[in-house]
């Protein structure tokens, strides 16, 4: 459910966006883009969370600056042990010789 959302901020950026005359987001990366960005890190219920907090900050009344999507620690760790594992495979196909049998 995330990709369609994506696409549909992925639109806004290319079609109403470069329509407005001067940029009027307070922070970096801009609202949407941190929205694709939340959503590609958390998913879509704290993806969408965040994002709407993030619009929701994005007023007159902030400074506005530097602000990034924070780093989802388990779901790296997932991602760096799934690849740990592939390559671990990999490792393993390559040894093995014509009778499937593992060469030391």
């Amino acid at each position: 459910m995330t990709k369609p959302l994506i696409f549909l901020i992925r639109c806004y950026q290319k079609i109403i966006s470069p329509l407005k005359t001067m940029p009027c987001c307070r922070f970096t990366p801009t609202c949407s883009e941190y929205a694709v960005q939340a959503l590609a890190e958390w998913g879509l219920i704290r993806g969408l969370a965040l994002s709407i907090w993030r619009v929701l900050r994005c007023n007159p009344f902030c400074r506005g600056g530097r602000d990034d999507v924070p780093v989802n620690v388990k779901r790296r760790t997932r991602l760096a042990k799934r690849n740990r594992c592939k390559e671990a495979q990999e490792r393993e196909k390559v040894a093995r010789n014509k009778n499937g049998r593992l060469s030391v």
